[in-house]
């Protein structure tokens, strides 16, 4: 039996098998345990409608701006994203707010029995968590983001009002298949029938085995490039600023709380598939633009390019494959031309990703590296990062603790310097707290 003691049901709940610490040891594909977790439950997935967003980059960041339109329309809206910075109630999120340790702790004791008999893996327990969560705090319209793929993945047991896939790259290939064909079918995995499907894929390959899978289920398919048009884009270090042009209006000078040409065309998505699922905003536009500009508020989005100083400019993104850095790396552009000021990086990687080519994208940009060792089982040894970055002709200042790696570089900083945070989740979640509470304070990164 689980004892009453502060953190013993957390604990059970982290020692389940976690692909962020074990990989492929975890990685459990199919829906027969999550169906077993829910029915035992009383279905509660069941119990609101929902978006379902699958994406190989840009669905966390998607599926929070359409949260936080939702919310912005009046609606209480629970938001399941993965994986967590800092505790697991983020996956689980109300209005922007995570799950309440208290509420997690009670949860986790009444399902244990249900746990050690199904013998789910972490994320398929946390996702039965927030759809537990979600139907108790009966909200309006649960957002729910696939965690790895779409086909086999836990998520897949809902039956959503639409679907949405963001992108396809090249990413879990030695799960998900190593082309982007492959890829792509996995991740329309998530499209049923007769349910429309939104996608802002680009690859003519990618492309097709969308059409053909929303064609085979009877799904219409919604294309976003086809239906929506970005007039203009101006970054800013506080925001963005787009004019759009979709099927239902023209939105001009909307504000972006987000940053980067990529969150350009995750903000489109999450405004055709708010026009698509929410009535409120077919007449009235100020949700759309209020949930835009107010993201990080309204739906609790940490770690997609948060700014956390300007001079030096100081910012922390979890981009863990070489897309997403390429995304992290154009915004620095924009902001912090080449040239201004020197380039500074703290950076690991997961063995699963693609390190080499991570690195060599951060040289060839100007950065120096500071090598950072993560505690996981999953991650590249320091020595191998520095080897990558030394290959690729880049300087190496340091090598230890993220923490370390910040106490070391903010000596060196001056106003006219860069410093990125980047490589992946964990990367990010081992920044000091005072950065994150300093830039709260400020409003850093926040528009208005």
């Amino acid at each position: 039996m689980i004892t009453t003691k502060r953190m013993d049901a957390l604990d059970y709940l982290l020692s389940l098998p976690r692909f962020a610490d074990q990989g492929h040891a975890a990685y459990r594909p199919g829906l027969e345990r999550m169906e077993a977790l829910l029915a035992a439950m009383g279905m509660p997935h069941r119990t609101y409608p929902c978006v379902h967003i699958a994406g190989t980059n840009g669905k966390g960041s998607t599926a929070s701006l359409l949260a936080a339109i939702a919310r912005a329309a009046g609606y209480r809206v629970g938001l399941h994203t993965s994986p967590h910075l800092w505790h697991v109630g983020e996956r689980m999120r109300i209005d922007g707010i995570p799950a309440p340790t208290a509420w997690l702790e009670k949860a986790v004791a009444r399902c244990r029995p249900l746990f050690e008999q199904v013998q789910p893996s972490f994320f398929e327990a946390t996702v039965a968590l927030s759809f537990l969560y979600f139907a108790e705090q009966q909200v309006d319209l649960a957002v729910v983001e696939v965690g790895l793929g779409g086909r086999l993945d836990a998520t897949n047991v809902v039956q959503p009002r639409l679907a949405v896939i963001t992108s396809i790259g090249l990413d879990h290939t030695d799960i998900l298949g190593e082309t982007i064909e492959a890829i792509a079918r996995e991740k329309a995995g998530i499209i049923k029938p007769g349910v429309p499907v939104l996608t802002g894929a680009t690859q003519p390959e990618a492309l097709a085995v969308i059409r053909e899978t929303a064609a085979r289920q009877q799904a219409p398919l919604h294309y976003l490039w086809e239906e929506v048009h970005l007039e203009q884009v101006e970054p800013e270090v506080a925001c963005m600023r787009l004019t759009v042009r979709t099927p239902v209006r023209r939105y001009e000078d909307l504000e972006v709380g987000l940053l980067g040409r990529h969150q350009a065309t995750n903000a489109l998505l999450a405004i055709r598939a708010a026009e698509l699922v929410l009535p409120e905003v077919l007449d009235d536009p100020r949700p759309i633009r209020q949930g835009l500009r107010e993201v990080r508020q309204l739906s609790g989005l940490r770690g997609r390019f948060d700014v956390l100083q300007t001079r030096p400019l100081v910012v922390a993104d979890v981009a863990h494959n070489p897309d997403g850095l390429a995304a992290v790396l154009a915004t620095i552009d924009a902001l912090h031309p080449p040239g201004t000021g020197r380039r500074y990086a703290i950076w690991s990687a997961l063995r699963d990703k693609d390190a080499p080519t991570m690195a060599g994208q951060l040289v060839r940009a100007g950065f120096s590296v500071y090598v950072a060792a993560l505690e996981s089982p999953r991650a590249w040894s320091a020595v191998e990062l520095v080897a990558m970055v030394q290959q690729a002709g880049g300087q190496v200042p340091g090598v230890g603790t993220v923490a370390s790696g910040w106490q070391l570089l903010q000596k060196r900083l001056q106003a006219d310097d860069v410093l990125l945070i980047t490589g992946s989740h964990q990367v990010v979640a081992a920044l000091p707290p005072v950065l994150w509470q300093s830039a709260s304070v400020a409003g850093v990164g926040w528009c208005g």
